[in-house]
């Protein structure tokens, strides 16, 4: 058994893992508790009341994140023309078409996001079986499939987050940086919220939201009282 540093005592005696805290104090306990020698991310957990094997039940979208997560994120472009060009300069690191895809095929993935103009979506249909595990397929619905590469770049560059129901329930994201002001932190905390009640599905019966926690990459988890939220 791994021996717990004083380091670590010292952290884990600042949680209370009974305790449903107010979102403000969570936020400033677990910035306390981030002491790696590197800049933890952030992430939030959600417990939801859905079967996501129900189609009705499914929860997925896109939130813009009002700070950003912090984290640079690799954009490649499946585009052609002028919708290439323009997805260069708004900053896409990798941009093709059929080259794009044979490299994919051939093992490159590096990336973090997948776009796509609707055009060009044939050719991206033929990785499904490597980008789909991988949650990077593109989708219309969620703005990764669009006309506009350049503004979906810009958008993803500036924070724009994916977020999914996993199978048992639990969805998601990075929203931030142990080194962000804890105003920030709370302000994206709050963001991913509204997006994940906006998402409510039609056949979400009873509690939606069954339970939340934050942590940090290397710190402890807090559970949240949902109620403090709209404080």
């Amino acid at each position: 058994m791994a021996k717990v540093t004083k380091k670590r005592q010292v952290v884990m005696a600042k949680v209370d893992r009974t305790k449903l805290y107010p979102l403000t104090e969570a936020v400033q306990v677990l910035k306390e508790c981030a002491t790696a020698k590197f800049d933890e991310a952030v992430d939030v957990a959600v417990n939801l009341g859905v079967d996501p094997r129900h189609a009705d039940q499914l929860v997925r979208g896109t939130v813009a994140l009002p700070h950003g997560t912090g984290k640079k994120l690799r954009v490649a472009v499946f585009a052609k023309g002028d919708a290439a060009e323009a997805a260069k300069k708004a900053g896409a690191e990798v941009v093709g078409a059929d080259d794009l895809a044979e490299k994919v095929l051939k093992g490159f993935m590096d990336f973090d996001r997948v776009v796509s103009t609707p055009d060009c979506m044939p050719v991206v249909g033929k990785l499904g079986k490597v980008l789909g595990p991988k949650g990077l397929m593109p989708n219309p619905k969620l703005g990764s499939v669009t006309p506009d590469v350049a503004k979906a770049v810009k958008e993803i560059k500036a924070g724009l987050v994916e977020f999914r129901v996993e199978k048992n329930g639990i969805v998601h994201a990075m929203v931030g940086r142990a080194s962000f002001d804890a105003t920030k932190m709370e302000d994206n905390i709050r963001a991913f919220m509204a997006a994940i009640n906006a998402a409510k599905p039609s056949g979400a019966k009873g509690q939606y939201i069954k339970a939340m926690a934050i942590s940090s990459t290397m710190g402890p988890g807090f559970k949240i009282d949902p109620s403090s939220l709209s404080a």
